[in-house]
């Protein structure tokens, strides 16, 4: 015979027609529930069947849209961080004054409530799961701190930007996540003024 006899039988992994035509909003809405998720139960705790349940679709399809569960806790987290916004917010008016641009663009993504618990949720499992922990280095090093240091004609742009991240990624943990006094409770703005020149000197200075 050739017409078809029945419905055509899906692929390994792959969504219904009729759920692959959903597009971008779908997407949108695994994104969503995957950084609810990964942020009320971190790493570990989270399944690609949990995401699906909460984003409402089958599992088969945040395979199919996002990969393994390692794509998918990327791909949520990124959402936090927003690098596309990294540009504008910090290289945009040169090395003068990125320092303090860096420190405000950091302390403000931490500090807006939203952007926070997915972020706790990866710093959380940096520190005892590999995969998270490759997780930020690629989001703070790569599409964040490599950009700034990139554009930037200092030798050693790498070394610097990962001086920058640590000194960062030290702040989160004893703010945040450890919530150490008095720095848990400290204004940003006063922290930035403490912070800004430092990081000014690890981006910029010979």
């Amino acid at each position: 015979m050739t017409g078809e006899s029945g419905p055509r039988r899906r692929g390994p992994g792959r969504p219904r027609q009729d759920e692959a035509e959903e597009g971008p909003g779908t997407q949108e809405r695994i994104r969503l529930a995957a950084r609810e998720v990964f942020a009320e139960r971190g790493y570990d705790k989270t399944s690609v069947r949990g995401v699906a349940k909460v984003a409402g679709v089958d599992p088969a399809l945040v395979h199919h849209y996002f990969g393994s569960k390692d794509d998918l806790f990327a791909a949520a987290i990124e959402m936090s961080m927003e690098p596309a916004l990294v540009d504008p917010a910090v290289i945009g008016e040169g090395p003068d004054g990125i320092g303090e641009r860096l420190a405000r663009y950091f302390l403000g993504v931490w500090e807006n409530p939203v952007t926070r618990a997915p972020l706790l949720a990866v710093i959380r499992s940096a520190l005892t799961h590999e995969a998270a922990a490759k997780v930020l280095r690629g989001l703070v090093l790569r599409r964040v701190l490599e950009r700034v240091a990139a554009d930037l004609d200092v030798p050693d742009p790498t070394f610097r930007a990962e001086l920058a991240a640590s000194h960062m990624v030290g702040i989160a943990i004893l703010r945040y996540v450890l919530q150490v006094e008095p720095l848990a409770s400290a204004d940003p703005e006063d922290i930035v003024a403490l912070v800004a020149p430092t990081l000014q000197r690890y981006l910029t200075e010979d």
